[in-house]
């Protein structure tokens, strides 16, 4: 049984936002950069400009798309493993990694420097060991060409986690590159189909735009079998309304046209919901990430999104604007974390980041595998009968008496979610330990696990073919 979740929503105000979504799309509709993709749509029925290569979506349209949408579906990892249902069969939610970052802090000395193609590898290999991390995203990293330094990134990734892997290209160019590593590493184009070890991100361009490279995703990821997450990522006062309605409105609008296209190019294509919400702070002209304006528009559209339209959905569900691991950052972490886990989301994103999602630390990463823990816990649902109640040893104990020597305290004593790197000792222990703060026990932990972690196994053959796709992409691209 699941605890009770807070809710922005009554059932009017639903009404009134899901029939604003359907006005929105059918009278002033989105632009698409993509001949093809426009073709295809105006042949299923939608509305076509060519001039000003405006696509309108009627309301009969929209809703034949959305019934073909599937409401339920697995990630999976490497040979199937590491399965991931969405939504969850416990009613909490999947997590994964930051994607997209381009800056590193070294684990061992605390450096801050850009990212490289070995940190990536660090990178899966601590995600792969991390029980409450359950799929990984890669940043960028800048020791290889610009043209390819997604290619590199998916392929350090895939020789070092069997967990899931999301995919964000960098360019049009590099998605057919991305697509062939990914069919080799499952072992061939059925292989990827029938068990898909990756899923792509495509965005939208906010507001109500679409660039050709991320309607190529949707149309090369949709014809291959693999999940897409159909992002939006408005930043409040800037690009996107200022008010949490107005944005979450907008969110939901691109996302929903993303399903429809890829829905139009291969009916049951896998969609995640994602709207990934910022707010700009009007002093500076800074994005934000976890501004409080932030967190409401990303749980307002969670919500939305799920209660109109039955889509599992995905947002950033931990990850902090300080730019450093302090005090502010762990705040900013656990507040998202709660808000976003009892607003519904499926899958919280962002673990290991700080700095607005452009700097992510090992150190961190094994923090908010912890914190996603203890969320999970908080909202977990309890049982209620006579085991749970106590209801024998209420009814025995004596007045003054204890139950601490009690066959349901032995049965049950070990039932609380045990820290990791979070401390429950007096300060008299705590001194003696050395007086290490979290970040200094979780540095600790993380070169514990990254001394044991090497490389997944993966056949020779394979190596060879993602390395000849690497050089492929070099030869083309750069």
């Amino acid at each position: 049984m699941l605890s009770t979740r807070i809710s922005y929503l009554s059932q009017d105000t639903l009404e009134i936002m899901r029939e604003r979504v359907f006005e929105l799309l059918e009278n002033h509709g989105v632009k698409m950069d993509h001949a093809e993709v426009v073709k295809i749509l105006e042949k299923a029925g939608a509305k076509v400009d060519s001039d000003s290569q405006m696509v309108r979506f009627p309301k009969n349209f929209l809703e034949e798309q959305f019934r073909k949408a599937p409401k339920s579906f697995s990630l999976v990892g490497r040979n199937g493993k590491q399965k991931l249902g969405l939504p969850r069969e416990d009613g909490t939610f999947h997590t994964r990694t930051n994607t997209g970052a381009q800056s590193w802090i070294e684990p061992e000395t605390g450096v801050y420097r850009r990212v490289r193609v070995p940190d990536i590898a660090i990178w899966a290999r601590l995600s792969d060991r991390l029980g409450e991390i359950g799929f990984c995203a890669f940043p960028v990293p800048s020791d290889v060409p610009d043209a390819t330094a997604d290619v590199y990134a998916l392929r350090a990734m895939l020789q070092n986690t069997e967990k899931h892997v999301w995919v964000q290209p960098y360019t049009e160019g590099s998605v057919e590159y991305l697509v062939k590593l990914s069919i080799a590493a499952a072992g061939g184009e059925e292989a990827l189909k029938s068990k898909p070890l990756v899923s792509f991100i495509t965005c939208s361009l906010t507001p109500l735009e679409f660039k050709r490279m991320d309607l190529e995703i949707i149309l090369q990821a949709s014809r291959h079998g693999i999940p897409l997450h159909a992002c939006s990522l408005p930043s409040a006062g800037t690009t996107g309304p200022v008010s949490e309605p107005g944005i979450a409105l907008l969110c939901v609008a691109e996302i929903l046209a993303m399903l429809a296209t890829a829905q139009v190019i291969e009916p049951g294509t896998q969609i995640v919901a994602t709207p990934l919400i910022f707010s700009t702070d009007m002093s500076t002209g800074r994005s934000l990430q976890s501004s409080v304006e932030s967190l409401r528009s990303n749980a307002l559209a969670v919500q939305f999104v799920k209660a109109a339209f039955g889509i599992p959905t995905h947002t950033y569900g931990i990850g902090a604007d300080s730019p450093a691991m302090d005090g502010q950052c762990m705040s900013e972490g656990a507040l998202r974390g709660m808000l976003i886990g009892v607003s519904g989301a499926d899958i919280l994103g962002a673990a290991g980041q700080i700095e607005v999602a452009t700097t992510i630390s090992p150190v961190q990463l094994t923090i908010d595998n912890e914190v996603f823990g203890m969320v999970r816990r908080i909202i977990t649902g309890m049982n209620f009968d006579d085991e749970t109640m106590a209801w024998e040893d209420l009814m025995n104990v004596k007045p003054g008496g204890e139950f601490l020597t009690t066959d349901h305290t032995y049965r049950h004593c070990r039932d609380g979610l045990p820290p990791i790197n979070f401390v429950r000792s007096t300060r008299e222990s705590w001194e003696q330990g050395g007086q290490t703060d979290l970040v200094g026990r979780a540095t600790q932990f993380c070169r514990n696990l990254l001394e044991k972690a090497k490389p997944v196994e993966m056949p020779e053959d394979v190596i060879k073919e993602m390395d000849c796709i690497v050089r492929a992409a070099d030869d083309r691209l750069i």
